[in-house]
């Protein structure tokens, strides 16, 4: 937070904009070079509401200084709408793959139409995708929404928790160990190892 000043009062809040600060250097810079202007951030960042990254609040009367509250990123107590939606897209799009590939085995025309509906409609939002499909072809519409609901209780069968918090577990210690070797500072061979020191 370079270059922001708070002035500490009792109650005071005082709201810092890292987004903004952020892109605005960023939209310099693609000005600078002549071309567009790039998001940090992954995603369309217009579509999402606008909202201060991290908050300064000034502590009460007995405990003096500041605190930072920083709204990027989640904590424990925070259920978790954002998988079930990630999981009902995940199993839409591969709803979508089904249906496109009987389509092509059975009925060519109907598989340009939905190839072609896909390609301009993106299936990574389910619900806006399934809405769109609704209002131009019901029956397809239907029959991916049935073909989500079947891949989802045959996912849901073969599910193994356990083997997917090893999964986790073993992928985060092979990070932190590919992190710690590209840390590391190894002596070649060519150096004198006695001059040390």
């Amino acid at each position: 937070m370079a270059g922001v000043q708070v002035m500490p009062a009792v109650g005071a809040v005082a709201t810092v904009d890292v987004r903004a600060a952020a892109e605005g250097s960023c939209r310099a810079a693609g000005q600078r070079r002549g071309r567009g202007v790039s998001s940090l951030f992954a995603g369309d960042w217009r579509r999402r509401p606008r909202r201060p990254a991290c908050t300064v609040r000034v502590r009460g009367r007995r405990q003096q200084g500041l605190a930072v509250v920083c709204n990027l990123g989640g904590t424990y107590e925070e259920g978790f709408e954002d998988v079930h939606l990630q999981l009902m897209n995940v199993f839409t799009y591969k709803a979508v793959k089904t249906v496109l590939t009987q389509l092509y085995e059975m009925n060519p025309p109907s598989y340009r139409w939905f190839y072609n509906f896909v390609a301009v409609n993106k299936p990574t939002d389910g619900k806006l995708f399934l809405r769109a499909l609704g209002k131009e072809r019901q029956e397809l519409a239907e029959r991916v929404m049935i073909t989500r609901l079947h891949l989802y209780s045959k996912w849901i069968k073969k599910c193994d928790h356990a083997m997917m918090y090893e999964r986790i577990s073993d992928e985060n210690l092979a990070l932190m160990r590919e992190r710690l070797m590209e840390t590391v500072i190894w002596p070649t061979d060519d150096t004198n190892t006695e001059k040390i020191g």
